[in-house]
């Protein structure tokens, strides 16, 4: 039987690993996550199966646990709008987080009287601490991405100070129980609060265009602590599942930063995206955009060579991916070449943009990255922005004094023509004002990207064009 629980247990770790690999691409990543859920369903069937020292056969707390995460779980993923996703991962990897926190405090509740090996206290700190982090700040993500929290609502007075304060608070508290246990259950209510405080500060500075950076780091602090839980139960699928869910994280945390022109140090420390001053602040360019009517602008793009979509969040607030599609069908078969530029950054949250194209259908050759993008613009007759602010900022790459400058951007400005679909004249998410938008070879296109790309759309079908 020892044999067939880790044959269980073995299988479904490759489930996790096929699945992430296959997820790497829009072509596979349905597949990639059924691989993915079939190794949670063995790895489940495993711990039920599995004999326990100690074990009190209550089953019917896990399964009444189960059928109600499940009901919440599948309720909340079919109902969720995708303009609405990243709050959705925040807040399930908050409640990640949260488990990772009452796994800690029940261990120490059942063996504190006994004695705990220093190496098991020292991962039940450490789970207890970092799963404390990343639930206070998961729910600080979701409530600054769901505009219910302003961005400076809970920024301490001196942010880099206070953070490092209480950063080095919850690493001298960890040493310190580690090696005396006399009061451990009192001291490890204290080192939770500190660390749910240090969630909350390290996220309140961040401006929120640079959410999706926090969100993939948060989601690396909630994959360590269910590595931390699989030392604690001697559970290998958790070690291998936390370990795959971690060190990914962090990968695309890091390789975001790059994009960003951050540094990992500054995400710690709470300086990550805060606010300067600018000479380009929102509203401060009286200079006068030029808007296009939609004729004008369905002539503009029918008569191009090639033409490249800049999708932002307006395009997933509008839910406008389908008529996008279709543009781009109607735009192919008059042999326009059309191609999409994808921001690393652009959304809220790594790969939304590709999530929502893959959705309807644009195939995966389409779309460029930002060095790809960069290095076509120059040739490329017309750009498409719907949606896009700060991406696409010139600010990031001229004044020095704006709070995004040094961010990689797509210079959509060396295009020949830009058309912008936007509602209005307001600024992106980081609050700074685009002076893309006063260029002489920039266009506006005032609305709902929707029901603008649809009018567009019809235009060229209306046989005027030809």
């Amino acid at each position: 039987m020892v044999t067939i629980y880790n044959l269980m247990y073995f299988t479904g770790v490759l489930g996790f690993i096929v699945g992430l690999q296959r997820l790497g691409h829009p072509a596979t990543a349905k597949k990639g996550n059924l691989f993915a859920a079939g190794g949670m369903v063995l790895a489940i069937l495993a711990s039920f199966t599995t004999p326990l020292e100690g074990s009190h056969g209550n089953y019917l707390w896990i399964f009444t646990g189960l059928i109600l995460g499940t009901i919440i779980g599948y309720r909340a993923a079919t109902k969720v709008q995708m303009t609405e996703m990243p709050q959705l991962v925040s807040l399930f990897n908050g409640l990640g987080g949260a488990c990772a926190v009452l796994i800690s405090l029940i261990e120490v509740l059942m063996k504190g009287n006994e004695g705990i090996p220093v190496l098991g206290l020292i991962s039940l700190l450490l789970t207890l601490s970092i799963g404390s982090v990343a639930f206070s700040g998961s729910l600080v993500a979701w409530a600054k991405l769901d505009g219910r929290l302003r961005d400076k609502t809970l920024v301490p007075p001196y942010p880099h100070i206070f953070n490092l304060i209480v950063l080095v608070a919850c690493v001298g508290m960890i040493i310190f129980l580690s090696f005396d246990q006399s009061l451990l259950f009192p001291l490890l209510m204290v080192l939770m609060l500190i660390s749910l405080v240090y969630g909350i500060t390290f996220v309140a500075p961040i401006g929120g265009a640079d959410m999706p950076v926090v969100i993939s780091l948060l989601n690396s602090f909630t994959g360590l602590t269910a590595a931390l839980a699989g030392l604690i139960y001697d559970n290998q699928l958790m070690l291998m599942g936390g370990i795959l869910v971690g060190s990914s994280g962090i990968i695309l945390t890091v390789l975001m930063c790059k994009a960003m022109n951050r540094s990992l140090g500054n995400v710690l420390m709470g300086a990550f995206g805060s606010s300067n001053s600018s000479t380009t602040s929102a509203g401060e360019d009286h200079r006068q955009a030029k808007e296009l009517s939609k004729p004008d602008a369905s002539i503009l793009l029918a008569y191009s060579s090639s033409v490249m979509v800049v999708p932002g969040y307006g395009l997933a607030v509008a839910q406008a991916q389908r008529v996008c599609k279709d543009l781009d069908n109607e735009l192919s078969s008059r042999g326009v070449h059309l191609s999409y530029a994808i921001h690393p950054v652009a959304g809220r949250m790594p790969g939304h943009m590709n999530v929502l194209l893959a959705e309807v259908d644009v195939p995966y050759e389409k779309l460029m990255d930002l060095d790809q993008a960069n290095e076509a613009l120059p040739n490329v007759d017309v750009v498409l922005v719907i949606g896009a602010n700060d991406v696409v900022n010139p600010s990031a790459r001229e004044d020095s004094n704006s709070p995004i400058y040094g961010m990689p951007i797509l210079n959509v400005d060396q295009a020949g023509k830009v058309l912008v679909l936007k509602r209005s004249m307001s600024p992106g998410y980081a609050g700074v004002q685009n002076p893309l938008f006063f260029n002489d070879n920039t266009f506006m296109l005032f609305g709902d990207a929707k029901a603008s790309l649809g009018e567009l759309l019809a235009e060229m079908k209306t046989g005027v064009l030809v």
